[in-house]
């Protein structure tokens, strides 16, 4: 007899639980790393740290030349000095890529809102033009001064004219 449908797995549903894992990953949280990495990369890219890299490789260089030979740390002609600058090459790199790229990210995070600014700017410099442009329009509709003083001086002319008419006429 059948399954039940409800019983069988379906292909187009996923599966409710997955197994657990044996060793679990670990967890960090990535802006710390991040802040970390970044710090790292700043300090990489300072007069402090050079002179301190050569300070640290004058040192193993002057040990293990003048140094007696049972004191010495490196006996194979700087093999160990080879592997401990390229240990700390192997690790800086990586660093200095994921600060480059924290950085490039808020680079675009600026450049978006600089764009938004921008914009409304643009709208903002729109609206005052349109706003200008019509109020160049109105002024235009309304009379100035001096239109005003030269209508009024030629209704004055007007009346003193036709108040010597009058005087005229009486007499």
């Amino acid at each position: 007899m059948a399954e039940p449908r409800s019983r069988r797995a379906r292909l187009d549903t996923p599966r409710e639980s997955r197994r657990q894992p044996l060793v679990r990953r670990p967890a960090y949280d990535p802006d710390t790393f991040g802040t970390f990495a970044e710090q790292f990369a700043r300090f990489m890219g300072t007069a402090r740290f050079l002179l301190y890299m050569t300070a640290f490789v004058a040192v193993w260089v002057v040990w293990n030349t003048l140094a007696p030979s049972d004191w010495t740390w490196d006996p194979y002609a700087f093999i160990f000095l080879t592997l401990m600058l390229s240990l700390q090459a192997s690790y800086a790199a990586p660093l200095i890529l994921l600060a480059q790229n924290r950085q490039e990210q808020r680079d675009k995070v600026i450049a978006e809102q600089d764009r938004q600014a921008n914009a409304r700017a643009h709208a903002d410099m729109e609206f005052l033009a349109r706003e200008v442009a019509s109020l160049r329009m109105a002024v235009g509709e309304v009379a100035t001064r001096d239109f005003l003083r030269s209508e009024l001086r030629s209704l004055l002319n007007e009346l003193e004219d036709r108040s010597k008419e009058d005087d005229e006429s009486v007499d």
